[in-house]
């Protein structure tokens, strides 16, 4: 396993828009010990299907420079995948291939919430600038989230409103949480409101739990293992039992990491408050049912195994869940197969996972 630096020369299409990509020097060997691969086009019961990977990060070497030395080590930091390479959009497009992904929404991972609201702004207005013109120079294979400076609510409005006009970017990724404020808070109600109207989804990527570090460290990576799971599981928590989903009933939220542990133990939601009453506000009448909230949000596939597949269909619907792979960091480098190897799945389904339902969700068309 290789983890040293490679700077390769952009392409023409990379070198205009500043793009950074991080490539995984696993990608070949972990193809190779897997001959049986899905290939494109991916074929579901004899019918073509456009599988599009909603969960696949990049970076812009402008936005980092803003952050001189320190947005160095935020880009590049020593995970495999990250710490390997800038790479071309020749060589994305081969990994693309080589996982039998059609399509990719982007995103950045938000790192810029406990900034300065100015400085914060300059970034996001660069990074959506920039996603923007990239994907505009290769529709058929890329589409984006907006960034948002989410920490200056009101900006935020104006921010996905021109993203998603303006610029044609097909929704907004946020962290879990912004400085220890969770979603559930009415100051970010107008961004949630926004999103409502435009019809467009909102990225949940958890961003981990530092309040835990100490508890989380030793072997393992549990900040990561553990933590990033554990902050998406909180996020979607709040924004259900606030009463958050049925403010806006039609917010659309997508779940990084298959929703972290709440898809997994959910049915522990639906009696928490008839046995602790007095840690639930009676101020806040829920709708229906904690678990039923599930259902209106939608989930990635990196769950890793077909066994995981079938318990999070089973939970939230086959039709709540769409592709993930977190390229180019190597969780699931054939994010593709376990949906085949899913035999509880039906062909619509595996379809609708692999591509339908986020065609639907961006308005991608098929």
């Amino acid at each position: 396993m290789t983890t040293r630096r490679h700077f390769l020369k952009a392409g023409t299409a990379a070198a205009a828009t500043g793009i950074v990509f991080c490539g995984c020097g696993l990608l070949h060997g972990a193809h190779a010990q897997q001959p049986a691969r899905q290939k494109l086009p991916v074929m579901v019961n004899g019918k073509r299907v456009k599988t599009i990977d909603v969960h696949a990060h990049c970076h812009f070497r402008e936005a980092g420079a803003l952050l001189g030395a320190e947005g160095e080590k935020i880009q590049i930091t020593p995970i495999n995948g990250a710490a390997e390479t800038y790479i071309d959009i020749t060589q994305r497009l081969a990994a693309m291939d080589a996982q039998a992904v059609d399509m990719e929404i982007l995103s950045i991972n938000p790192f810029w919430y406990g900034r300065d609201r100015d400085l914060a702004a300059q970034i996001v207005k660069i990074q959506n600038e920039k996603l923007a013109e990239f994907c505009a120079s290769k529709p058929d294979r890329f589409a984006a989230f907006a960034s948002l400076t989410l920490q200056a609510p009101a900006l935020a409005v104006q921010e996905l409103e021109t993203a998603v006009k303006k610029q044609g970017l097909k929704g907004a990724a946020i962290g879990g949480s912004v400085s220890g404020v969770d979603f559930s808070d009415p100051k970010f109600h107008p961004v949630w409101a926004k999103a409502e109207e435009l019809a467009v989804p909102l990225f949940i990527h958890p961003q981990g739990m530092p309040e835990l570090n100490k508890r989380l460290s030793g072997n393992g990576w549990l900040g990561n293992t553990i933590g990033n799971p554990l902050d998406t599981t909180i996020a979607l928590s709040h924004l259900i039992f606030e009463g958050t989903l049925d403010r806006f009933p039609g917010l659309k939220v997508i779940a990084a990491h298959g929703g972290g542990y709440l898809p997994s133990y959910a049915e522990r939601s639906d009696h928490a408050c008839m046995v602790g009453p007095k840690g639930c506000n009676p101020d806040v009448k829920l709708k229906k049912a904690p678990t039923e909230y599930l259902k209106q949000i939608y989930f990635d596939s990196l769950v890793f195994s077909p066994e995981a597949i079938r318990h999070l269909a089973a939970q939230v619907g086959a039709g709540q869940i769409v592709l993930g792979s977190d390229y180019p960091y190597p969780w699931q480098l054939n994010p593709v197969d376990h949906i085949f190897a899913s035999t509880s799945l039906g062909d619509d389904q595996k379809a609708d996972i692999l591509g339908r339902t986020a065609a639907k969700l961006f308005n991608l068309g098929t």
